[in-house]
C-alpha cells in the first residue's frame, strides 16, 4: 500500500506540481488548498501519516496546523514538513517549535524533498512498531489477576469469601485470582501432628 501524504498549498501550480511529483513516486497524495480543508483532512480517520504545509495558508496557517497536531487533537502522529519561503534562523525556530517535524525553504530541490519524506516514512514505521508493543504490553497486563484490599477469610477453615458471598478453599482462591499455582507439602508442625511415625525416620 503506498504511502498517503497530504499537500497543503494554497498557490494552485505548486499544488500540482507537488501532486505529480510525488504521485510518480509512488505516494498517494491528497491536497488541500487551504488550512481549514487541510485540518479537516488530518482529523480524518484515514488522515495521512505525512504531511507537506504551507506557512503561508488562508483560513489556518502552517503554523497553526502543526500547534494543533501537538496538542493531540488528531488520531494519530503526523510527520509534518513546513514548507516556506521564510529563511531566516528565526523562522526556522519557529516552525520547528509549533511543532513541525522538518523544514524546507522554498524553492527547493527535489531530491532533498523525497529525501526527507524517506525520513518521514521511517519514522512511522517506529511509531506504528512502538504502537504494536504497546497494545502487545496492555493486552498482556489486562491478563494478569492481583490480589488486593481486605479479603474475609474465616477463622478456623481458613475458607474466603467471594463478592458473590461464596466462600472457597484458600489456595482455590488465590489460584484464580493470581497467577501462582499449587504443590502441596507438610510443613514440620503438621508432620509431627498427623504423621509422628515419620518424623526423624522413626519408622523401620
Amino acid at each position: 500500500m503506498p504511502p498517503k501524504v497530504l499537500v497543503a498549498e494554497d498557490e494552485p501550480l505548486s499544488r500540482r506540481l507537488l501532486r505529480a511529483q510525488l504521485e510518480s513516486a509512488g505516494y498517494d497524495v491528497v491536497t488541500a488548498e487551504n488550512g481549514a480543508e487541510a485540518w479537516e483532512i488530518l482529523q480524518s480517520a484515514d488522515a495521512p501519516g505525512l504531511a507537506i504545509v504551507d506557512w503561508m495558508m488562508p483560513g489556518l496557517d502552517g503554523l497553526e496546523i502543526c500547534r494543533r497536531l501537538r496538542c493531540g487533537e488528531t488520531r494519530r502522529y503526523v510527520y509534518v514538513i513546513l514548507v516556506t519561503a521564510r529563511d531566516r534562523p528565526s523562522d526556522v525556530v519557529a516552525g520547528l517549535d509549533a511543532g513541525a517535524d522538518d523544514y524546507l525553504t522554498k524553492p527547493f530541490d527535489w531530491n532533498e524533498l523525497h529525501s526527507r519524506l524517506r525520513t518521514g516514512k521511517r519514522f512511522q514505521l517506529l511509531q506504528s512498531q512502538l504502537a504494536a508493543k504497546v497494545e502487545d504490553l496492555e493486552s498482556a497486563l489486562a491478563h494478569v489477576k492481583t490480589l488486593q484490599g481486605l479479603l474475609p477469610i474465616c477463622m478456623h477453615c481458613k475458607r474466603i469469601r467471594d463478592d458473590a458471598n461464596t466462600w472457597h478453599r484458600l489456595e482455590s482462591y488465590i489460584e484464580d485470582h493470581s497467577n501462582a499455582s499449587f504443590t502441596h507439602s507438610l510443613c514440620r508442625k503438621c508432620l509431627e501432628k498427623h504423621y509422628p511415625d515419620y518424623v526423624d525416620g522413626s519408622v523401620g
